[in-house]
């Protein structure tokens, strides 16, 4: 007789989900024996690593990820990511064991306490399950709700003893929907606002690459003659950024961005939130005499939005509806994007430098996962994606993500045959949240390159202590960290590069070489401005 762990095995297999990350514990053990040939297991050294891969990977190949994680200890290490798998609208089926039920009234070691309120409220569904012979159709039911808009996270607690106990006949694999239309009526209101606008601007959002939408979104913009922004603090590339109408990404703090939209009579929003804020900067929302119209696939973000109109719908179909709808516009186009100013390559490098540098020795078709939050202005002043998913970083602030993302996404590129170059720019501070992912990808001989900005502080809490006039900030230095010694200690080959040339040479070999390189380079300590 079939099992409860046969049927969940052969249900993953239906739904294509034979990749599994994780971290073992002996809770999930009975799930885990005799695993599967046909079955991938990917090994974290921590949960929270298993979680960023499991992110990254779901993101790249665009499909739900399942992350095996231990009882409660194991779930709670996880957490940060889950955070952050939730923000950025990830499709992942969380699973952790749990202590076997005959127990579990005594709560012995190991036991999960309310186990479907730990990951609350940063998962759309927690569940565990009365019944062992309940495991196949929760997990069904699970992915069902992790990839219907707007997608994320999703967790199961599941006992031990489940897995040996005889199942019933097993839940049929099944399809949900992941896109929905816009009212036709809302949006035809919405492209007639559009059509009367004397001077409309558009902000995209990290759903429009989510939804393979640049083509629709270009339309768009070219028939309104507008100029277009990414959104604050948007956790991935929406446009091509060497479009002649995109000026780049908008500030994150609330007069600064309305001073940014002045002058616009209509702002249209598709795929992001309005807005993503931070630091309190206060100011008017918009700009006197600016109507705002928002498209979401998130009723809770339409919500909570402070000013606009919401319609919600996928944002593909949306910018595809209203590109159809909008006449072409007689105005004149925006103005072009300033370029940025030339950079002395004096060492130690600037971060402008470095990131010149980057950009000058970019791979075509190169994939970028970021975690460098003092530095995230100087990189997108100098590097410039124009190819969908050639971008992700973590929309939740949370550190300890783009390292174990990087993994999961150029294990994706690997799996799905595209095999796009991957390369990582990591903090020297965010480095350590996750630095054991290396071991992954040294295992796994993933071919990704990590170069890390080094100036040997918390740079980014030392410009917001500026701003916030909050000066003598302790623990904000990091001296004595080797970070090419850490980077051998896991199987990384590294190289310290120090000027341009050297940047440039050491990634030429990193993206030639059969296993991870990690790059360390120097750069001065000044502190940006935030905003």
């Amino acid at each position: 007789m079939a099992t409860v762990r046969d049927t969940t095995y052969d249900l993953l297999r239906a739904l294509g989900m034979t990749t599994v990350f994780g971290n073992p514990g002996s809770t999930e053990e009975p799930f885990l024996q005799a695993f599967p040939d046909d079955f991938q297991y990917v090994l974290a050294l921590q949960e929270a690593s298993a979680v960023g891969m499991a992110d990254g990977y779901a993101q790249a190949t665009g499909r739900a990820a399942h992350v095996n994680l231990h009882t409660a200890p194991g779930t709670g290490n996880a957490m940060g990511n889950i955070v952050t798998a939730w923000h950025n609208r990830t499709p992942l089926i969380v699973t952790a064991g749990q202590q076997t039920r005959e127990m579990l009234l005594l709560e012995p070691r190991l036991t999960a306490r309310q186990p479907t309120e730990l990951p609350q409220p940063y998962v759309k569904w927690a569940h565990e399950p009365v019944r062992a012979q309940d495991v196949p159709a929760a997990l069904m039911r699970a992915y069902a709700a992790a990839v219907q808009p707007p997608a994320g996270p999703v967790f199961l607690s599941l006992p031990l003893d489940d897995w040996a106990q005889p199942a019933e006949p097993p839940a049929p694999a099944r399809t949900v929907a992941t896109r929905f239309a816009p009212d036709p009526e809302r949006l035809r209101g919405f492209a007639a606002a559009l059509a009367t606008s004397r001077a409309p601007a558009v902000v995209l959002g990290a759903a429009v690459d989510r939804a393979g939408a640049w083509q629709a979104a270009i339309a768009l913009v070219e028939r309104l003659n507008a100029p277009v922004w990414s959104a604050p603090a948007s956790e991935r590339t929406p446009f091509p950024e060497n479009h002649p109408h995109f000026r780049g990404v908008l500030p994150f703090a609330i007069g600064p961005l309305a001073e940014q939209l002045r002058g616009h009579d209509t702002v249209l929003v598709v795929g992001a939130p309005v807005f993503r804020y931070y630091p309190h900067v206060p100011g008017d929302t918009l700009p006197d005499g600016t109507r705002l119209l928002h498209v979401t696939d998130d009723p809770d973000e339409a919500a909570r939005a402070p000013v606009g109109d919401s319609l919600l719908g996928d944002a593909g179909l949306t910018l595809a509806a209203l590109a159809e709808l909008v006449p072409s516009a007689d105005r004149p186009p925006p103005p072009a994007r300033a370029e940025p100013p030339p950079v002395e390559d004096s060492v130690p490098l600037s971060a402008d430098a470095l990131f010149a540098a980057l950009a000058r020795y970019w791979p075509e078709d190169g994939v970028l996962v970021q975690e460098s939050p003092s530095n995230l202005s100087a990189l997108r002043r100098q590097l410039r994606f124009n190819r969908p998913g050639s971008y992700f970083t973590m929309a939740s602030g949370g550190l300890g993500y783009g390292l174990p993302a990087a993994v999961g996404v150029a294990l994706a590129q690997r799996d799905t045959g595209r095999h796009r170059p991957v390369v990582a720019v990591i903090g020297d501070g965010s480095f350590h949240y996750s630095v054991q992912s290396l071991w992954t990808a040294a295992q796994l001989r993933l071919p990704l390159v990590v170069v890390v900005p080094v100036n040997q502080q918390y740079t980014i809490l030392k410009a917001f202590a500026e701003l916030k006039h909050t000066p003598g900030v302790p623990g904000l230095d990091l001296p004595g960290i080797d970070i090419s010694a850490v980077a051998r200690g896991y199987g990384c080959a590294t190289t310290v590069v120090d000027t341009p040339e050297q940047l440039g040479a050491a990634l030429a070999t990193a993206l030639r070489a059969d296993g991870p390189t990690v790059l360390p380079a120097p750069i001065r300590p000044d502190i940006p401005p935030i905003l």
